[in-house]
């Protein structure tokens, strides 16, 4: 019974201390959202590591156990390779940086 009482006490105690935390700033939350990109897009290199690593698996099997013509395997999809990370902040792609370095370049080649 005291052990219940003492927990529910830390739980109150936790809550009133996490609401008196001060808000994050805009620099913060730029810094959060870019640890939350990096960590998806580590996700994603992930996954397409394992893909790679279990075709290699599939085919070692099927070139030692040559699969019979009627019953072979469906093709697998393929792995997409997500690339180097790349990092944009949301406010940032229509910056009026961006848009005056574009301005006087045209498609067109030069002569």
């Amino acid at each position: 019974m005291k052990s219940l009482v003492c927990c529910v006490a830390l739980l109150a105690l936790s809550g009133t201390v996490a609401a008196k935390l001060p808000p994050l700033n805009d620099e913060a939350k730029a810094k959060a959202a870019e640890a939350a990109a990096k960590a998806a897009h580590g996700g994603k290199v992930e996954a397409y590591l394992l893909c790679k690593a279990q075709d290699r698996v599939a085919a070692q099997y099927n070139k030692a156990n040559k699969p019979a013509a009627k019953g072979a395997a469906p093709a697998a999809p393929a792995c997409v390779d997500p690339g180097a990370f790349a990092y944009t902040p949301p406010g940032a792609a229509a910056s009026p940086a961006t848009a005056v370095a574009t301005a006087g370049k045209s498609d067109k080649p030069k002569k």
